[in-house]
């Protein structure tokens, strides 16, 4: 048997044993909830749809983990204009495991579990999700720790003498080895595209910067 419910203005379809993660629900560890909100509920073909929910259909989840979802960067900026900004959010989810899907206003059969039978498993789910988590962020570190290009010697050029880029985005270039306007002027389109990975400027915006470049770099 299957059952559609809702939940945190989300849809799922669930059966008995799926294990997944909804928004968060203001219960403990190894405690058993009640979502009421049955939009259908059905065995093979046969399915029963409710208007706009079914009477009498509850389903019941046992809660495994309180925890947050992967932060998610909203990030805008004006062209030409050196305006940026970002802005991160974390939503707050709680990981369930589907206990039964009743019907007919039917009682939850199900207790909940051991405490410490929960939280031991919740560890160490925890624990595997972690491993990935921290070698991502190692080679993060490592990439950030490695500028873009090989500054040359010799004194810097002002870049903020080139219209579009202020100070805070001359900072940012500099910190990535572009120091002078030869520098800047002799990128390749290649270039143009590892800085339009890595760094948040536009491929349009630094070949626009590159043809300033070389008429500095003439003079």
């Amino acid at each position: 048997m299957f059952a559609v419910i809702k939940t945190g203005g989300k849809q799922y379809r669930v059966a008995a044993n799926d294990l997944l993660k909804i928004e968060k629900v203001e219960a403990s560890v190894g405690d058993i909830v009640e979502i009421g909100h049955v939009l259908a509920h059905g065995e093979g073909e046969n399915v029963t749809f409710g208007a706009p929910f079914v009477d009498g259909a509850v389903v019941t989840a046992e809660v495994v983990e309180q925890g947050k979802n992967r932060t998610v960067i909203a990030f805008k900026k004006r062209r030409r204009q050196n305006s940026r900004r970002k802005i991160g959010h974390r939503q707050l989810l709680t990981t369930v495991r589907i206990s039964e899907i009743l019907l007919g206003g039917a009682k939850p059969t199900k207790k909940a579990a051991a405490k410490a039978e929960v939280k031991a498993e919740a560890a160490t789910e925890a624990k595997a999700e972690a491993a990935p988590k921290k070698e991502a962020k190692a080679k993060a570190a490592e990439t950030a720790a490695a500028p873009l290009f090989k500054a040359p010697k010799g004194e810097p050029d002002d870049l903020t003498v080139i219209k579009g880029i202020g100070p805070v985005a001359a900072k940012d270039l500099n910190e990535q080895g572009i120091i002078t306007f030869a520098q800047l002027a002799k990128l390749t389109d290649k270039d143009v595209a590892k800085i339009d990975e890595h760094m948040p400027f536009s491929a349009d915006q630094i070949k626009d910067w590159r043809e300033q470049a070389k008429e500095l770099a003439a003079k």
